[in-house]
């Protein structure tokens, strides 16, 4: 079956993909690696941005 893709556009920074876990080299005690979640700062880990409307919302309100 076919998947439903959202009306929202896809942030151009991170293609959608908004949080990574990079490791940062060191061993935890148990053997794993400690890890750091990132969240995309052009969508701010939503993985869409916002529709030009609701831009010029957002804008409104932050000033």
């Amino acid at each position: 079956m076919p998947q439903h893709a959202s009306n929202r556009p896809v942030c151009r920074d991170c293609d959608g993909f908004p949080v990574v876990a990079i490791t940062t080299g060191t061993r935890l005690p148990d053997g794993s690696r400690a890890t750091l979640r990132v969240a995309c700062l052009g969508c701010r880990g939503t993985g869409h941005v916002p529709t030009p409307a609701a831009a010029v919302r957002l804008a409104q309100v932050t000033r």
